[in-house]
Order: C-alpha cells, then structure tokens, then sequence
C-alpha cells in the first residue's frame, strides 16, 4: 500500500507515439511538433488522459514508459491538477523488464486495482507501397507486433491477476482498435496489426476464467483515428476534424468500466465517431 492509501491504477503505455516528440509524430511530419495550443488532455493520446483522470478521481496513477523522460512532461500535468502519479520503465519485450517494473510497483504503490493495458508500436507503418503484402514483411516487425499484442499483454496480467483473484476484485482493460475485430489487409501507411485480435481474445478468455473470481475484464476497441498533436497535424484531419476521436472522452469511457456494478459488466466497448460507420 502507498503512503497516501490511494487506490493503484497501473496504465502500461502511458505516452503516446503520437505525442508532439513522438515516433509516429517524427516520421510523419518529419521532426518534434509544438503542442502548445493543444489541451493538456489530448497532448499525450488515450494513455496519458486515462492516466490524468483516474489521478482526477482518486487514484494513484502508475505511467510505465520504456524511457522515464518521456513521461516526466504528463507526471508533471498530473501533479498541476493536483493528482498523484510515479513513472516505471517497463519494455514489453523484456520478460524480465515486466517483472522488475511490477516489483517495483509493488513496492512502491501497492498492488493494482486497476490494469489499463494501451501499448502501441509503429512497426510496418514506414514500409514502401512496393512491400505492402505479407510476403515483404520482415520477421523482425512482426515479432515487435507478437510482444506487444501477444506475449506482452499475457506477462502482464499474469502479474496483476494473483492478487486480484484473492481480493475477489479488480479491473484489467485493454485498449485495442478495428484490427481485431478480424483479420485485415495491411494497406502502406499502416502498422502491422494482424496480432491485434489476440488480445481481444486473450481478453475473452480472462472473462470467462476469471469473472467468477470477481475481476472485471474488457476490451476497448478504438475504432478511428485518436486526437493527438501528431494525428490533429495531420491534413486530412484538419478537413474533416469530426473524425478525431477525443481521447479525454475515451478516458471517460475506460472510467466508466471501471465503475460497473459486477451485476452488469461489459466485457466489449467499442467507441466510433459519429460521422464514421463502426468496423467489423
């Protein structure tokens, strides 16, 4: 337990790659952009404005990051309105990473009462029109797409569900988008989804294997293009800025599972904005 008895809400991917210094940010428009004129809770996408509201609401917040100095601008916003939050380096691709940054947790927080699992990687995204079919794709991006969406996700919970099941409580949220709905061609331009749909079903089977034991699981599918400094940059969503999903309403929406009477959870969200058909 911390010091100020809060309870614990872990976000693994707390930063957003397309943050004003971020890597999808910088590949795409070619360097760091100002983010100045952005609101605070849209400047780090869904990971930093979950972060930031459920600091509002009460909870110590953990940021895991591979790189503690990404994070330290949204650990600062957090602490200006008056939330509470400790930043933990946590790589997806390291099992001994994952471990080290839960002990840490541990440690230093308390065991979590809420998971929001919500990485994400770029890999497949700066491939050439020339290398769009799977036949061109490197094993090396797809093993970067099987630990973030496969292998990450299963260590993680792996870490957190001990507890949970013992307290007969607990909320583990993955934030996930169209891809896993079913699979789908990779067009250029685009990163290389194709894992995605095992953790929709990594989150079915936590349902039904963990549900009686009282903890909640869900799967979030974002099913647009995030507001952000990077994506909002962009010129096809400065024509049409309807299509921009807020992320500080997205967060609202994880807040909102989190708050569910066990009488009536759900176990699927899926959030479209409205002048967009919803994917399946």
């Amino acid at each position: 337990m911390n010091a100020s008895h809060k309870p614990v809400a872990v976000v693994i991917g707390a930063t957003s790659k397309w943050q004003s210094d971020g890597r999808n940010t910088r590949l795409i428009h070619g360097g760091d952009i100002d983010d100045s004129d952005v609101p605070v809770g849209v400047r780090w996408g869904v990971g930093g404005a979950i972060a930031q509201k459920f600091a509002q609401e009460g909870f110590l917040t953990v940021l895991t990051t591979r790189n503690a100095g990404n994070a330290a601008p949204l650990q600062a916003a957090i602490g200006e309105q008056g939330g509470e939050s400790i930043i933990v380096e946590l790589d997806l691709s390291s099992r001994d990473s994952i471990s080290n940054a839960f002990a840490q947790i541990r440690e230093q927080a308390g065991e979590p009462d809420v998971l929001v699992y919500n990485a994400g990687y770029i890999e497949g995204r700066d491939l050439p029109p020339e290398k769009e079919l799977l036949e061109h794709i490197p094993f090396e991006m797809f093993e970067t797409a099987q630990h973030i969406s496969s292998s990450g996700p299963f260590l993680v919970v792996q870490e957190v569900l001990p507890a949970m099941r013992e307290r007969g409580e607990g909320t583990i949220l993955i934030s996930n988008n169209a891809s896993s709905l079913r699979g789908r061609k990779r067009y250029t331009g685009q990163s290389l989804y194709y894992p995605r749909v095992m953790m929709r079903t990594l989150a079915q089977a936590l349902t039904e294997e963990y549900s009686e034991h009282g903890v909640h699981v869900a799967n979030v599918v974002i099913d647009g293009m995030i507001d952000s400094p990077g994506t909002r940059a962009m010129p096809r969503s400065q024509q049409n800025p309807e299509l921009l999903i807020n992320p500080v309403k997205i967060a609202e929406a994880f807040y909102y599972l989190y708050t569910q009477d066990k009488s009536c959870w759900t176990h699927e969200l899926q959030l479209t904005p409205h002048p967009a058909k919803p994917s399946f």
